[in-house]
């Protein structure tokens, strides 16, 4: 099973959801490939079209969040949505191609507000995509972090569950 980490952050904190490195992903011992898609790195080209031809970055991009079996979403909320950056990935994938993938998300806010309508308009591209979506997301506050480290036990065990649970929903869904 394939699965792959991408993170909608395009300012310098990118990496607050998942830290220096993403989850480990294995706790079971299962074989599982993993991939972190860093949307802050700037290399995915903005979308201009279908016969339009981009760099090995966002070709790439594309090709391994279509080849994934499972998606870990994490953005940050701007003006109540999720990032452009984000969005702009999604419009290089073929919705052909997504058909029966899971993902899981994080959302992280400054404050306790938004949380609900990111979650909602994300699970709703998603359906475009017909991926399945693990109904609990995990909202993340800035205040959980001290050195771009989450410092917050809860939060760090609500990730874990999130991640064990979106896996355990595709490894039923592969099984059947």
């Amino acid at each position: 099973m394939t699965w792959k980490f991408v993170s909608g952050e395009i300012s310098a904190c990118h990496r607050r959801i998942w830290g220096q490195k993403p989850p480990n992903p294995s706790p079971r011992g299962q074989n599982l490939e993993t991939k972190f898609i860093n949307l802050s790195e700037g290399e995915i080209e903005c979308y201009r079209g279908f016969d339009v031809e981009y760099n090995e970055a966002t070709k790439n991009a594309a090709k391994d969040i279509m080849e994934a079996d499972v998606w870990l979403i994490g953005s940050p909320i701007y003006n109540s949505f999720f990032s452009s950056a984000l969005k702009n990935l999604f419009e290089y994938v073929d919705y052909k191609k997504t058909e029966g993938k899971v993902a899981g998300m994080a959302i992280l806010a400054a404050g306790n507000i938004g949380f609900v309508d990111v979650q909602t308009v994300i699970t709703q591209l998603l359906s475009y995509f017909r991926v399945i979506t693990n109904p609990k997301a995990v909202y993340l506050t800035t205040e959980i972090f001290t050195d771009n480290q989450i410092s917050d036990e809860d939060a760090k065990n609500r990730l874990k569950e999130m991640v064990d649970e979106t896996l355990q929903l595709a490894s039923k869904l592969k099984k059947e």
